[in-house]
């Protein structure tokens, strides 16, 4: 007897039922997995299925429309995303020194494959109203996150800047603008582009060159 390729075949064998809240949350995972390493137009009611070992009718029992799955698959990644750039557990850190970390995460490659989804996720908005309306919600809650921080580093004197939503704006333009040639064969770099990140928010927050260093 063969085995499928990407997932496990479903077994004859008795199943623990789960707690919907923990089924759910397992689907949800499985297709925030899919679709960072497959892409989203990829992510199916049977791709998810064979990766669980499960039938499609479970997963669609879950979230009956596809474009509902693909809706919170994308924002559950972002989610994590925004969650591992800004740990909460980090919150009794100086300002600087949470801006400094974020953006060393953001520019390493760990998070490749992140700016592979967001690319993803604004191609296909362009079609798609729902995942249209959950990519611009994702974008505001970075936003506001790291418009907070930058705030916070102005009330405590070490960022100096008279519109902290703007020098937000611009560090994330420059990582979306980096971000966007995650598809391109790494060929190509520069010492510049390694720092880019970094100098620009350097430059908007009044801060000395080397000052976000981590």
């Amino acid at each position: 007897m063969t085995s499928s390729p990407r997932g496990r075949q479903p077994s004859s064998a008795p199943r623990t039922r789960k707690a919907p809240a923990e089924r759910r949350a397992e689907i949800l995972d499985t297709a925030a997995r899919l679709a960072l390493t497959e892409g989203l137009e990829r992510v199916t009611m049977h791709l998810v299925a064979d990766h669980l070992g499960v039938r499609p009718g479970l997963i669609s029992h879950y979230f009956p429309a596809v474009e509902t799955l693909l809706c919170e698959a994308f924002t559950h990644a972002a989610t994590r995303e925004r969650t591992a750039l800004l740990p909460p557990s980090e919150a009794d850190l100086s300002p600087l020194r949470r801006m400094a970390l974020f953006l060393h995460r953001v520019s390493g490659p760990a998070f490749t494959d992140l700016d592979r989804l967001w690319l993803n996720a604004r191609h296909l908005s362009r079609y798609r109203p729902a995942l249209r309306e959950a990519v611009a919600t994702q974008e505001a809650r970075t936003r506001t996150d790291l418009t907070r921080l930058i705030q916070e580093g102005v009330t405590t004197g070490e960022f100096t800047t008279d519109d902290p939503e703007a020098a937000c704006l611009l560090i994330l333009v420059v990582i979306d603008g980096l971000g966007s040639y995650a598809n391109d064969p790494a060929d190509y770099t520069h010492p510049a582009l390694g720092t880019l990140v970094r100098t620009t928010a350097e430059h908007h927050l009044g801060l000395p060159p080397g000052a976000l260093v981590p």
